[in-house]
């Protein structure tokens, strides 16, 4: 009778079923998380690029985040890089890097990012991007006589980059510098006929004297015994000839591990007109030659990953719906908080 009694007690007892915790709220785009995201991706992006200079972020334009599991989770990032004045293989810290002013002609990117974050620690596992320079239009509008970009092959420019190369090395008495690549070219044609060109070098197991008598014989420095340089160069063409160069050399640099830095850049031979032909037509070295990587982005990922991606804005809409809500009850004078995403302009809009 006890026994029947105990078990009646225990059948009446309230059944409390585990309530699933709430989904996490959307990550914004400012949040201290989508930083540091951003930042590894940027940092992976500049130590991959082949070509030209480092980029800076101007905006985190999204993000996304997938559990994986306890700790760790997939992040897909799209973010918009502003050029900057540091050469790829400048040893210049990112942050100590001048941006391009639009004045400049300046090149924008456009990235795809694909990381991991396990146990707090992100890594990159793909990227994808492309860049562009802003159009000779809107550049002339807002400053009509700025010199524009033209083609890294501009015969011009070649020859203003051969002349510059060699004026620097009649005028040194180290190793003999090679031509690594022409990373910009501008032309201004009015009020004066103006070339400007910028250039990365590299050192040689020749003198200045000995590339004089076989400059083909002269090889490229071994990475941790090269000296690696970035030049300036301006060719005044009319009314008068005049030739300004402005040359920094970067000194002995350790390369990462997993990034020679000679594998960075294609060395051709030594005249300028035997330039790489990757950029023939070309205005500024795109992003895209070293950052192609399909899985970048979530349209690449499995029908799964797709299905809970889609599912972000509507949780997004709830988000914003309660914010609205919220408003509502609130005081008057209440501000909202801003749109989880876009976030903030860093340097100026694009």
């Amino acid at each position: 009778m006890k026994a029947l009694v105990a078990l009646i007690l225990l059948v009446q007892l309230p059944i409390h079923k585990a309530v699933p915790a709430a989904p996490p709220a959307p990550l914004g785009c400012d949040d201290p998380e989508s930083e540091a995201a951003a930042e590894a991706a940027v940092n992976y992006i500049n130590g991959h690029s082949h070509h030209g200079y480092k980029f800076a972020l101007n905006r985190i334009e999204d993000i996304r985040v997938i559990p994986q599991g306890p700790n760790n989770e997939i992040m897909f990032l799209e973010l918009d890089l502003l050029e900057t004045r540091c050469h790829v293989l400048s040893p210049t810290p990112l942050e100590n890097c001048t941006v391009r002013s639009f004045a400049e002609h300046a090149v924008e990117g456009d990235c795809d990012v694909k990381l991991q974050k396990v146990d707090g620690i992100i890594s990159v596992l793909a990227s994808k991007c492309h860049s562009h320079a802003d159009s000779n239009e809107d550049v002339s509008k807002v400053c009509p006589d700025c010199p524009l970009l033209v083609s890294l092959n501009n015969t011009e420019v070649l020859e203003t980059v051969a002349d510059a190369l060699n004026d620097y090395n009649s005028k040194t008495t180290g190793p003999y510098l090679r031509l690594l690549e022409i990373g910009r070219a501008q032309i201004q044609y009015y009020p004066s006929h103006v070339v400007y060109t910028e250039f990365a070098m590299g050192a040689t197991n020749c003198s200045t004297e000995q590339a004089k008598a076989n400059v083909e014989s002269c090889q490229l420095l071994p990475e941790d015994q090269s000296n690696f340089g970035f030049c300036t160069a301006s060719m005044l063409k009319e009314p008068t000839q005049n030739l300004e160069v402005n040359c920094q050399l970067y000194g002995h640099q350790v390369p990462a591990p997993d990034i020679p830095l000679l594998s960075r850049i294609f060395f051709p031979t030594d005249t300028a007109k035997s330039h790489h032909l990757d950029a023939v037509g070309f205005i500024n070295h795109n992003l895209g030659l070293a950052h192609n990587n399909p899985v970048a982005s979530e349209s690449a990922s499995s029908e799964i990953l797709r299905s809970m991606l889609s599912a972000k804005p509507v949780a997004k809409r709830a988000v914003a719906e309660a914010a609205q809500h919220d408003k509502v009850a609130r005081p008057v004078g209440f501000v909202p908080p801003p749109p989880p995403c876009p976030g903030r302009i860093r340097h100026f809009d694009i």
